[in-house]
């Protein structure tokens, strides 16, 4: 029979100068956490590891900046700040490559805080609706405190772990964090969603992320047959899809009738929906995010999104210049693993411009910005002005094809930008002759 301890005795363990892994997404073990953040007063310089965490990150308050420092593989909102001003980092990587650090011991992890689902009968708990790096993290880590909810769903696929595979337990029921889905739509949303739809063909195997633009995408495809989902976030969008029989996995090649995701976020219908559903694997991502693996799915559609996007196709998705907003995320591993698909897509869709009217078409990135998907992985490129297809074609073309689909209030000032920096004799005479 599992014995259960209390958090404060738990997290005694931690000790200063220690790495602690915190489970991400709608995981994030929040007791434990709390609990943690009460010893400041015992600690300092203790790492935090962790890929986007869900709820209030306490720890990133000013006032415990000599006791805890996040090191997190991905910014997310609640830690933005920290990070900004220097009292956090971020490590730049594919999402795939993460479980490598633990296993590699480039991050050897000291304590793991997970959040898991009761015992079953057989004495298995599951990871729930974040498996990702989490596995990883638990059989590498030192030490591994979980926090038992019965509010987590079990899961099926790899985030399946003996009891004993932890070496403290802690009850604590709480709600898990929800985020919801989007049921209406800006006319700019709408329309970026239908140009995306388009390019999506029946039988397609899709990816995409969670927000406005992925679920408008999502919410364009109500009329599609036969699609199957490879995706390393599941939400709501994608459930919606399931309910209305457009998803059916029936042409995927890799979990043929199953749904493969790495994690979950979304509404609590949303994490019910997978609780001991077979017909959902949450897996490992280094194999959901494999790009070997993404391939081999026919028609691989990939969809992300996008800070700004150069005219001659380099996307920045994880800093607005320097500042740090995201991070590089699974995004390359997805839009080459759909490039190499037979049939693939991989699509980058973004709003025209941003909420203050600036252009996200760009003639140069921002001083700073970070590059993720490079000019020779980018395909097409969607705004509400229409779709580009960058694939073989040269600087001058492509930048002709994305002012195309550019706001018309900043279309004769990136073509003045485009000519100053194409124009060339050789190259002009060598396309007429």
């Amino acid at each position: 029979m599992e014995k259960y301890i209390s958090a404060e005795e738990a997290v005694k363990v931690i000790k200063p100068g220690d790495r602690v892994f915190i489970h991400g997404g709608a995981a994030s073990p929040t007791h434990l956490i709390n609990k943690m953040v009460e010893r400041a007063p015992e600690l300092y310089d203790v790492e935090l590891v962790s890929v986007s965490l869900q709820g209030n990150a306490i720890f990133t308050d000013k006032k415990y900046k000599d006791n805890f420092r996040i090191n997190s593989l991905f910014v997310s909102q609640n830690i933005r700040e920290a990070v900004n001003d220097g009292r956090g980092d971020y490590i730049p990587i594919f999402l795939s490559e993460i479980p490598n650090l633990f296993r590699r011991n480039i991050l050897p992890l000291d304590v793991a805080l997970v959040q898991v689902s009761p015992p079953d009968k057989h004495g298995y708990c599951s990871l729930g609706v974040s498996v990702d790096v989490a596995a990883t993290a638990v059989k590498t880590a030192k030490y591994v405190i979980a926090q038992v909810n019965p509010r987590m769903p079990r899961t099926m696929g790899d985030g399946i772990f003996k009891i004993d595979s932890f070496d403290a337990l802690v009850y604590q029921e709480q709600e898990l964090p929800v985020v919801q889905y989007n049921e209406t739509f800006s006319e700019i949303a709408q329309r970026i969603g239908t140009n995306c739809a388009a390019l999506i063909e029946d039988g397609a195997t899709i990816q995409t992320g969670i927000g406005t633009i992925p679920d408008a995408v999502l919410n364009s495809l109500m009329g599609h047959k036969n699609l199957g989902i490879h995706t390393e976030m599941f939400s709501d969008g994608i459930l919606k899809l399931v309910e209305k029989g457009v998803v059916t996995n029936h042409l995927k090649k890799k979990y043929r009738e199953k749904i493969a995701t790495g994690f979950l976020l979304g509404s609590r219908k949303l994490y019910d929906f997978v609780d001991d559903n077979p017909s959902v694997v949450v897996l490992n991502i280094d194999y959901v995010n494999d790009t070997a693996i993404i391939r081999t799915n026919p028609k691989m559609t990939a969809i992300n999104s996008a800070i700004e996007v150069d005219i001659t196709g380099q996307v920045c998705s994880d800093s607005i210049g320097t500042y740090h907003y995201s991070g590089v995320g699974g995004q390359m591993d997805f839009m080459r693993g759909a490039a190499l698909s037979e049939g693939g897509k991989p699509i980058i869709a973004l709003p025209s411009t941003t909420s203050k009217g600036a252009s996200r078409i760009v003639s140069m990135l921002k001083p700073g910005a970070g590059v993720v998907t490079t000019r020779a992985h980018a395909h097409y490129i969607v705004t509400e002005y229409g779709v580009a297809n960058l694939y073989g074609k040269n600087l001058r073309q492509r930048a002709k094809a994305l002012v195309d689909i550019a706001h018309p209030n900043h279309r004769e000032a990136l073509d003045k930008a485009a000519f100053e920096r194409f124009k060339s004799y050789q190259f002009e005479h060598s396309l007429m002759s």
